[in-house]
């Protein structure tokens, strides 16, 4: 019993090392991103120039700068309206991508848990196919289809196919299984209608679900690159993913302030949702 008590211990401990290492190697890139943003230009360039501008060696990094400074934040958010523009234009598209997507995906993921139709399975499958296809396959027909409908160089040329998209309502769906048909029964048989059934008890219960696909949709849009660079002629239109590759390595101070203040918003909207993004995960991955 000693021997596999002890042997227990050690596995433990090995286990609780690897997390530990794989979280520093997580958080690595985070770290050095702040660090880099209160560097000074002498020593980015000390620690940058010999790959970027010598062509040789190798790129080190302090872990505390010599001479920490705040100098990019300032020119970042005092001296660079262009960001405040792109900032904007990042926050509006992702807002009305998520609102169009509750529209759209809450009532369609709740027929598809709730109701039996014929060829729902069929049309389901369809959906989870759909889901599974990556942007670059789409991307063409999306063009042209926004292109007839005159809507490229627009910010609904970004918004319109993102709200359509078949991922929250394979999310918000997982959620709603979870109600026990029986109290969906029960409700009805009390006399509640579809409306208040779906308003009451569907959103009420199935919310793990819903803020879920919320979660996971400002991450994904927050950070968007591929559909605004195809969409998005006018750089004034672009949202903030797209102004980091912009800025020139000579700047990275200042690209590494900007990096940092972009994280802000995910950070809190990923804390903020944390509980209700495991739910839906669990969710999704059980009661597909």
């Amino acid at each position: 019993m000693k021997r596999k008590k002890f042997f227990r211990m050690i596995l433990e401990a090995v286990t609780k090392l690897i997390f530990i290492v794989v979280g520093i190697v997580i958080c690595a890139p985070v770290f050095l991103v702040v660090t880099g943003s209160v560097m000074g230009k002498e020593d980015l360039y000390a620690c940058l120039a010999p790959v970027f501008e010598h062509g040789t060696g190798f790129v080190s990094w302090k872990l505390i700068p010599q001479y920490p400074t705040i100098e990019n934040y300032i020119r970042l958010l005092f001296y660079s309206p262009e960001f405040f523009v792109l900032f904007w234009n990042s926050m509006k598209m992702v807002i009305l991508i998520l609102l169009g997507q509750m529209v759209v995906g809450v009532p369609a993921a709740w027929a598809f848990a709730t109701y039996v139709v014929k060829g729902k399975n069929v049309l389901f499958t369809i959906y989870v196919v759909l889901m599974l296809l990556p942007f670059q396959v789409t991307m063409l027909s999306s063009y042209l289809t926004l292109d007839r409908l005159s809507l490229l160089n627009t910010h609904w040329a970004v918004i319109l196919p993102a709200v359509f998209n078949t991922f929250p309502i394979f999310i918000i769906y997982g959620g709603f299984r979870t109600i026990p048909k029986s109290l969906i029964e029960a409700t009805r048989i009390d006399g509640a209608g579809e409306i208040y059934i779906f308003f009451m008890v569907g959103i009420g219960l199935g919310k793990g679900g819903i803020f879920s696909a919320l979660v996971l949709g400002f991450l994904e849009y927050w950070n968007m690159i591929e559909q605004p660079f195809a969409f998005l002629e006018d750089k004034t239109l672009w949202p903030l993913s797209l102004y980091l590759p912009e800025i020139s390595w000579t700047q990275a101070g200042f690209a590494f302030a900007a990096s940092v203040v972009m994280l802000i918003p995910a950070i809190f909207v990923f804390m903020m949702g944390q509980d209700y993004l495991e739910q839906g995960i669990i969710y999704s991955g059980l009661k597909g």
